[in-house]
């Protein structure tokens, strides 16, 4: 699988080290209907590619497999989690953590607590409309923030139960988090593409309780 970094990233090089940038006014809110919203810092991660090329060759991915339509079909895509009793794959995943608390300590008032990691290897893997709807988060509003690592791919979200789409091309270390009521409200997707992409790693921190 064929990854083409950044030419915008600071320092590529294989020994370059993660740093991150500010977020304060940086950060871009966006207001969405029903009391969601969602927060774009792009580029936020410094040295995302090389932190990419660790990920994807150091951490144990896993294949899933789930029950559809009475037959049992692969996850389109590889999967890592690690929670507050793990040890995160890479210190600056904790950084990010700890940033993001710091930026979000007035809405969010409790701490992430578990990085969830997909790998998508090419435009063939994906993961369906959804909303993290397990948990805390069909009830209550919450937060999830994604960090993107890799080759970029689109983020689609659209209303819980139909209506009109946008979409967010992330990679090489853009930020989003979906905030307020946006996991109840509004259903998001990476949604499959004929198109030539690169592999991506997404990093999701989420709160407790929030699945």
């Amino acid at each position: 699988m064929y990854f083409q970094g950044s030419l915008l990233d600071p320092d590529p090089g294989p020994g370059s080290e993660v740093s991150l940038a500010p977020l304060g006014a940086s950060v871009q809110r966006r207001e969405l209907a029903h009391g969601a919203w969602i927060d774009i810092r792009p580029g936020w991660v410094g040295g995302a590619d090389p932190l990419f090329l660790t990920l994807q060759t150091e951490v144990q991915w896993r294949a899933d497999r789930r029950e559809m339509y009475d037959s049992m079909v692969d996850v389109p895509r590889l999967l890592a989690g690690f929670g507050p009793r793990d040890p995160w794959p890479h210190p600056s995943l904790v950084a990010m953590r700890e940033a993001l608390e710091e930026h979000y300590a007035d809405e969010l008032a409790e701490p992430f607590v578990s990085a969830g990691l997909c790998y998508y290897r090419d435009g063939r893997d994906s993961v369906a409309w959804h909303g993290d709807r397990i948990g805390r988060g069909r009830s209550e509003d919450t937060m999830v923030a994604i960090i993107s690592l890799g080759s970029p791919r689109r983020l689609s979200l659209r209303p819980r139960g139909g209506g009109d789409a946008i979409g967010f091309l992330l990679g090489h270390g853009d930020l989003l988090v979906m905030g307020g009521s946006c996991q109840r409200t509004w259903d998001h997707a990476v949604l499959k593409t004929a198109k030539p992409v690169g592999p991506r790693i997404s990093v999701q921190l989420r709160p407790r309780g929030v699945l």
